[in-house]
């Protein structure tokens, strides 16, 4: 997938860097992201072949600082990249990698691994990618309303408990156990659920409210709360109850990130995990682009956050993008290969949905 990196804070018309300071500047970053120590010019000049002396090498990094795009952290140390200059870096000078056999080869096995649960092959989705990045990752199912109705299994447990499975175009999308208040007996859930599949197929979840439930079922009755409770199940447009399908993992790579020793940039990012909101919006805002955004560093709108970094992007269903996936990480992260891995896995999410090959 082609990046679509909208957090563009650079004004439209400033024109490019020229060669020699492009140069510069992605050797800085690339350094960087692989030592995690500031880049002084004696560095550049000793390990990389920039074809020009080590005193232009010097003055183009002061002209890059003075520009925005590298910081001093220490007036004796050498220089580390701004959200400007990595700004820069992302939006024009990588190409993601190529995904190697072995990897591409996991994520197909681990997503197709549960391939009639939605609400698995997402999860699996977050921690393959976690596991391959090192990073936090996260994700969020399709909503319920823009799907299919397939069909429905009303189980019988007890008398006043029916579990209930929900399968959609895009697989099981929703189980659930539901207490009843008046008793049902086995043959009244078979005879409400085939006469509930016959009449519903192939409609949209979106379609299906508790007033056409409640008249689907007056030749073969259910109980009332039975019915509330299904129709609830299958629109599911409450904000908090998609909220709930939001699943992320990754919090132990935190301590493999040296930019997350600060205890306030941990806490910070603790909390988000547990609080999810905020990452449920950047995963809704990735949802009117095509390809991956990143945002890096201020961009995030928190000072705590400052140090990290966030890669999104959807996936699709048909031809519309249906639900998202994320990455968390420090602004430090090896953007080429993540862009590659984050695409991906979104591909590998839209072909299982739309059931496709695995690429």
């Amino acid at each position: 997938m082609a990046k679509d990196n909208k957090k563009e804070p650079l004004p439209p018309d400033e024109p490019e860097l020229d060669r020699r300071k492009t140069s510069i500047l992605g050797t800085v970053v690339y350094e960087y992201i692989a030592t995690g120590e500031p880049v002084g010019s004696a560095t550049l000049t000793q390990k990389y072949n920039l074809g020009v002396s080590p005193a232009t090498v010097r003055a183009e990094m002061a002209a890059l600082e003075d520009e925005g795009y590298l910081d001093q952290p220490h007036t004796s140390a050498g220089r580390v990249p701004s959200d400007r200059g990595y700004r820069y870096y992302v939006d024009r000078l990588i190409q993601p990698e190529v995904i190697g056999v072995e990897e591409r080869e996991l994520i197909r096995t681990e997503i197709h691994r549960a391939r009639t649960q939605l609400d698995s092959a997402v999860d699996h989705a977050s921690h393959v990618l976690s596991n391959l990045t090192r990073n936090i990752a996260f994700a969020v199912v399709p909503r319920l309303d823009n799907q299919t109705y397939r069909h429905l299994q009303l189980i019988w447990v007890n008398p006043h408990r029916v579990h209930v499975v929900l399968v959609t175009d895009l697989g099981i999308a929703a189980q659930t156990t539901i207490d009843t208040s008046s008793e049902v007996d086995p043959d009244q859930l078979t005879r409400a659920c085939n006469n509930l599949n016959a009449q519903l197929a192939g409609r949209s979840l979106h379609d299906i409210d508790v007033r056409l439930l409640e008249e689907l079922t007056r030749e073969t009755p259910l109980p009332a709360d039975l019915v509330h409770a299904l129709a609830g199940l299958f629109t599911m447009r409450d904000k908090a109850e998609v909220e709930r399908r939001l699943f992320a993992g990754g919090a132990n790579n935190l301590l493999d990130q040296q930019e997350f020793r600060d205890f306030r940039t941990l806490r910070a990012i603790l909390e988000l995990l547990e609080e999810q909101q905020t990452l449920y919006r950047w995963l809704q805002e990735s949802l009117q682009h095509e390809g991956a955004t990143v945002s890096i560093g201020h961009e995030l709108g928190s000072a705590d956050m400052n140090e990290c970094s966030v890669v999104t992007i959807p996936y699709k269903v048909g031809d519309r993008n249906a639900g998202a996936l994320g990455v968390l990480g420090p602004r430090r992260m090896q953007y080429a290969r993540l862009l590659s891995l984050v695409g991906h896995v979104a591909d590998s999410l839209s072909a299982l949905f739309q059931n496709e090959p695995q690429p």
